[in-house]
Order: C-alpha cells, then structure tokens, then sequence
C-alpha cells in the first residue's frame, strides 16, 4: 500500500512501445505523480486518422493502465467536460461544465492521461467505489496535470467541485473545477 504522498518511482512495471518514449522517458514525465500500486502502465502509439486525441483505459481484472500517445504527435486540443449543472425548471435537465485544453508535448498527455486512468484506480482500489466516474476522473487529470507533484490527498479535492458564492466556478480562470 502507497503512503498519503507517495509519488510514482523507478522502479515500477511500467512498458512502453513507442521508440521516441523508452521506459526511462516515461517514468520522468510521469515523476511526481501517485502509485498504481500493483498496476503495470503501458505506453502505445495512437495511430490516429483525422486528428490526434486522447485514449486510455484502465483494466481492473488485468491490473493493468493503458496510456495511449498519439503518433506522429501534433500539438492538439481537447474539451473536457469536468462537471454538469442543472438547469432551473422541473425538469431533471442539465448542461455540461467544459474546459478546453491544449496538448503541447507527449508529456503532458502522458500525465493527463495517467492521472485520469490513476482516480479510476483510486476510487475502485482504495475507495471501494465504482471505477466509472468519469468527471471526477476529468477533473482531477485538469486540476493536476501540469502539477509537479501530485498525491492521494489532491484525489479528494477532484470529488467535489469547488464552487464561489454565486455557483459559477471557483475565480482562478479556471472554470468551476
């Protein structure tokens, strides 16, 4: 079991099939973030057709995280949908709350997609909860990404959305995550 600050380290079972992104290249992007422990990380190409984009998964009966880095990499970006509100009436209706993001280099899509997959992992491995909560997941990956060191403890900030007086984000200029 990992410690509340434990970062990821050498040596961990970490893979990686893309030549420009050894073994070595990987865990130095991904320094600074938390253990999967007990979960290998693998590192493939995303043979991509009309634009890059984000893929991962994380497969809980293998143990296994897999982070995909498109290729050839182009900087690239994405909307993230990291919450919903509702909207006023009767009706159960509500509206996505996005955050679009640039990708500049395979590191930060490697932590993007490391720190998704790794709240995937912490809900269902330490917290006994469905691995399927997606916007956390989004949440936590925009909060922390660019971070250097990221823990368990920030996971619990990504489960609740921070929110000013009036509902409508958090005032850092970055939405309301």
């Amino acid at each position: 079991m990992s410690l509340p600050g434990a970062t990821l380290r050498s040596p961990v079972n970490v893979h990686s099939e893309i030549r420009d992104l050894p073994v070595e290249r990987v865990l130095d992007h991904l320094a600074g973030l938390p253990p999967s422990d007990g979960y290998r990380v693998f590192v493939k190409p995303l043979k991509w057709r009309t634009r890059p984009h984000l893929a991962a998964l994380t497969n809980f009966d293998d143990k296994l995280i897999q982070l995909q880095v498109p290729e050839p990499f182009f900087p690239f970006g994405e909307i993230v949908p990291y919450a919903a509100k509702r909207l006023p009436g009767k009706e159960m209706r509500f509206v996505w709350l996005t955050e679009g993001i640039t990708f500049s280099r395979p590191r930060e899509v490697l932590r993007y997609l490391y720190l998704h997959e790794w709240m995937h992992w912490y809900l269902r491995e330490r917290l006994g909860r469905r691995g399927a909560a997606e916007t956390a997941c989004e949440r936590f990956a925009l909060r922390n990404y660019l971070r250097d060191q990221v823990t368990e403890a920030d996971a619990g900030e990504a489960l609740r959305r921070r929110r000013n007086g009036n509902g409508q984000g958090n005032g850092n200029g970055h939405g309301g995550y």
